[in-house]
């Protein structure tokens, strides 16, 4: 099994992808006026407007309301990400800082409040992990 994509439900979505393509870097491809994906090496990010919950039941999912998932990114330096990153949102959480795990690590909210976390791994042991 293998873990190819998360969705993001949103009621903005052209301010989700926007946000997402200036984030990763990466262009989005809209499929529909609804529906876009940002591909990258590991994982496809889907960003989907609420419109698209008719075709799994209304209640299934809401916008704006994660509370529990934190959306990371294995980035090369995080610290000049988080120069680039701070001037696309005023919304850092966490400027970036050492894990006792390894990780350096840059958290911050995309428009719907969602968690992100951009890191790179910096102990021998956390390099290796992720080489």
């Amino acid at each position: 099994m293998h873990v190819v994509s998360l969705r993001i439900i949103t009621a903005d979505i052209k301010a989700s992808v926007h946000f997402f393509e200036k984030a990763t870097g990466t262009t989005a491809t809209w499929l529909t006026d609804d529906f876009a994906e940002i591909v990258t090496s590991s994982i496809t990010l889907a960003i989907a407007s609420t419109r698209t919950l008719a075709f799994f039941g209304e209640d299934v999912a809401q916008a704006a309301a994660n509370k529990s998932v934190i959306i990371e990114f294995l980035v090369e330096h995080v610290d000049a990400e988080y120069e680039r990153i701070k001037e696309l949102t005023n919304d850092i959480v966490q400027k970036p800082t050492t894990m006792p795990w390894g990780n350096r690590s840059l958290l911050f909210r995309d428009p719907d409040g969602n968690l992100i976390n951009f890191f790179t791994p910096v102990s021998p042991e956390a390099v290796k992990k992720f080489a």
